[in-house]
């Protein structure tokens, strides 16, 4: 006998149901806040069942959230999130409840702040720890022009792994107090648990009694000779930082508040307070959170509730894919633990995403050869060329719009000296939901224009196991290899790997008047394109390209001299392949005779969040774009027959 499955309604939310804007919020007493916040955080849980997304992050600021929007005049106070992916919270209190369960669906709310999508949202932060450098962008200008408000940076998630965040804040101290850094700790990574002396702490140090008294001190030993003045500020570091532990950040430059309980609203608000009107500055807020806050599946699974599929609020449960191809990161970390069987000196590095990239299943094979350095692609990449000089083979595991951030690095500390770094590429292409600010769409163009490296763009995921091979294999330089977010094609996984020969491609099926060039997962496409054309009369050839660098020229020359037409597709931005293939025609006068070749490519434009397909469809890289970019070269109808010249 089956068991019905437990009804899922919409919460009541009857003091939430008033607050459209903060400024509803601000008139509210202090003892509602915490309804509010109960309100609120039901409201966002049943809205992410509804459409999937980062749900841990969002639960543990729900308290603060409200605290802030409570105490600071936002929008005039400027509310920077890092990542953006905590501020759902802050989009139901922003004006866009009635929106919120369009997250991440085309035509919808963005997954992550956006500065066309509310003047509440003053800067997008959508890769991570860029928060502080903004706010201290606002807090300086408001300085400048004498503009009224502070900037506020809410960072945390693991973005204080990140350099980018310290050279901020050692650059912050002359923004004074107009600028406010929040610490949201939320793996009790950084301080104990916290308890009634360290909230009794926080609120004591940012009264302004307690300044008033710090500042009148601070005179009285101004007066005092130099190294007795230097003695007196060195004991009331060390005072404030054995009890609370910032000396790191007040050496930095700033005022250390903390550690205070995050969901404790009695204790927020004040300590808020105080810190807004304080003559000190800047100033930081350690706030201790628990990700997953009030949601039991989520408490107890942090690590699985930071980014859900659609699930059931009741019980918990996501709607699982019902794919039979495996995942290409997973493809990818089985693989590389296997070859690392057999290979002692391979090691694989990530920046705070190895269940992102596969790389946790190549940690728990080979624990003591896996590094997750945090978010801090920078280090990771220049780190890889460190193990490699030293003889080791590190494969380093990057999102492509995050291996972005290390470009220098890839330059500098790699292609110059001729390293033999692995560079997995996950994330490829479009990327569905997460949107322009996560699609790896320049990835081949920015590497492939460096002397020394191999690009490779996998078809599908056998093809992806093959060059983790090739990878491995490689020892005379660095190698780029690219795959997609998602699941494979299901083609047959192959028993015995190929160490795929550098720079040559592969025909997938022949033909005589039309060659399709493709470059990545595009390949299934071109092959629906391909039946398309033969149907139309126009026998067609496909081949898998492999490398965009170095070019299988020998390949290209053939298909030039041969075909009518010669189209390349790849699922990244002008610059690519197609580019590379026009360069070398062009070089070497191919195109005299009057051949056409045409280049297809994502367009121009950052694309926004969409399923997957509608993506396909606005960037014109499925079949039917493929068959009518063929027809319009060849001037030929839909029908496949040939217009008059003109």
């Amino acid at each position: 006998m089956m068991t019905a499955e437990p009804a899922q309604t919409k919460p009541e939310t009857p003091l939430l149901d008033t607050v459209d804007t903060p400024a509803d919020l601000r008139r509210l007493a202090p003892e509602q806040l915490r309804q509010l916040a109960d309100e609120l955080r039901s409201e966002m849980i049943d809205a992410v069942g509804t459409t999937g997304g980062h749900l841990g992050s969002g639960l543990g600021v729900v308290e603060l959230t409200t605290a802030l929007h409570y105490v600071f005049n936002t929008p005039d106070d400027r509310l920077v999130w890092d990542v953006g992916h905590q501020a759902y919270p802050h989009k139901i209190l922003t004006g866009r409840r009635d929106r919120i369960r369009t997250l991440r669906q085309g035509g919808g709310l963005s997954g992550f702040t956006k500065r066309s999508e509310s003047e509440y949202d003053p800067f997008g932060t959508a890769h991570s720890s860029t928060s502080i450098s903004a706010a201290l962008g606002f807090a300086m200008a408001n300085k400048m022009t004498g503009a009224e408000g502070k900037a506020i940076a809410v960072i945390g998630d693991g973005a204080m792994s990140a350099g980018m965040a310290y050279e901020a804040m050692n650059n912050a101290e002359q923004a004074g107090n107009r600028l406010i850094v929040i610490l949201n700790d939320n793996d009790m990574s950084i301080a104990p648990p916290v308890g009634g002396l360290s909230t009794y702490l926080a609120r004591l140090v940012s009264s302004g009694r307690f300044l008033g008294l710090r500042e009148l001190a601070r005179k009285f030993a101004r007066k005092l000779p130099r190294p007795l003045h230097v003695a007196a500020r060195k004991t009331d570091e060390f005072a404030r930082g054995m009890a609370m532990g910032g000396t790191l950040f007040e050496e930095l430059g700033f005022y250390y508040v903390g550690p205070i309980d995050g969901h404790d609203l009695d204790a927020l608000v004040p300590v808020l307070e105080n810190v807004r009107d304080a003559a000190e500055g800047p100033c930081l807020i350690h706030v201790v959170t628990q990700k997953g806050k009030g949601y039991g599946p989520a408490e107890q699974s942090a690590d699985k509730y930071h980014g859900v599929q659609k699930f059931n609020v009741v019980t918990g449960e996501q709607k699982k894919s019902t794919a039979s191809a495996p995942k290409y990161q997973d493809v990818f970390g089985k693989t590389l633990a296997k070859l690392a069987d057999e290979d002692a000196t391979i090691c694989a590095i990530t920046a705070a995403m190895p269940g992102g990239t596969g790389v946790d299943l190549f940690a728990k094979a080979h624990p003591d050869r896996s590094f997750d350095v945090g978010i801090a692609e920078q280090h990771a990449v220049t780190f890889a060329a460190g193990l490699a000089a030293q003889g080791m083979k590190p494969f380093c595991a990057i999102y492509s719009t995050f291996l972005q951030r290390a470009f220098d690095q890839v330059v500098h500390d790699v292609a110059i000296q001729n390293l033999p770094v692995r560079f997995a590429i996950d994330r490829a292409g479009l990327v569905g939901a997460d949107g322009a600010t996560h699609a790896g769409s320049f990835d081949v163009t920015y590497l492939a224009t460096l002397p020394n490296l191999v690009v490779m763009a996998a078809a599908d995921e056998a093809e992806l196991a093959h060059m983790t091979y090739t990878a491995a294999c490689h020892d005379s330089g660095p190698i780029a290899f690219r795959y997609p977010r998602g699941n494979g094609t299901g083609v047959a996984m192959p028993e015995v790997l190929e160490n795929l020969p550098i720079g040559k491609g592969r025909i997938v099926r022949e033909g005589s008047k039309v060659a399709i060039l493709s470059l990545g997962t595009r390949l299934a496409e071109a092959e629906k394109a391909a039946d398309q054309l033969d149907a139309k009369g126009l026998s067609t050839t496909v081949a898998d390209m492999r490398f965009a660098k170095p070019l299988d020229e020998e390949l290209i020359r053939k298909l030039i001299a041969t075909h009518d037409v010669v189209l390349t597709i790849e699922e990244g931005s002008i610059g690519g392949l197609g580019a590379h293939v026009l360069t070398m025609a062009s070089d070497e006068g191919l195109t005299d005779t009057g051949l056409k070749i045409r280049t297809m490519r994502l367009p121009d434009v950052f694309q926004d969040h969409d399923a997957p397909d509608k993506q396909y469809d606005e960037a014109g890289l499925n079949a039917p774009n493929i068959v009518d970019t063929v027809l319009k070269a060849l001037r030929h109808n839909s029908a496949g027959v040939e217009e008059a010249r003109a």
